[in-house]
């Protein structure tokens, strides 16, 4: 049996401030916009890497109950993390473009490591894995 992960959904409050936020800021490709309705788009971003990589599903909330989890979606935990092959371009490009980080750049065991938050306050880590 062969799975993947092919999207994983987070909770925005606008589909095009979250464009922005992603594509411009954090530097993702727009894979898809798709107006499904009045209210309702499917927008996939993704960052760059291999084609067949997970994407974001960019989903607004439609609900009082669902935009209560904006920003929120894992309780305050560390809910993405980002892969880079250079840590120390993307930590000084992130810095430039006004990214908060809530934990400086620091070593682990798998890593150099640095957590940020994106534009909800979802919490993000930045990892350059250790090369094998």
């Amino acid at each position: 049996m062969q799975q993947s992960l092919a999207h994983i959904s987070i909770v925005v409050r606008d589909y095009d401030e979250a464009i922005q936020f992603y594509t411009k800021v954090l530097g993702f490709k727009l894979i898809e916009d798709t107006i499904l309705s009045e209210t309702k788009r499917w927008v996939m971003v993704q960052p760059h890497g291999p084609a067949n990589g997970c994407m974001l599903l960019l989903a607004k909330a439609a609900t009082p109950e669902q935009e209560k989890f904006i920003g929120y979606q894992t309780g305050g935990r560390v809910f993405l993390f980002l892969h880079t092959d250079n840590f120390d371009r993307d930590y000084q490009d992130y810095t430039n473009k006004g990214i908060e980080f809530t934990i400086p750049p620091h070593k682990e065991e798998y890593g150099m490591v640095a957590v940020f938050k994106d534009l909800y306050g979802n919490l993000w880590d930045l990892i350059e894995p250790v090369k094998k």
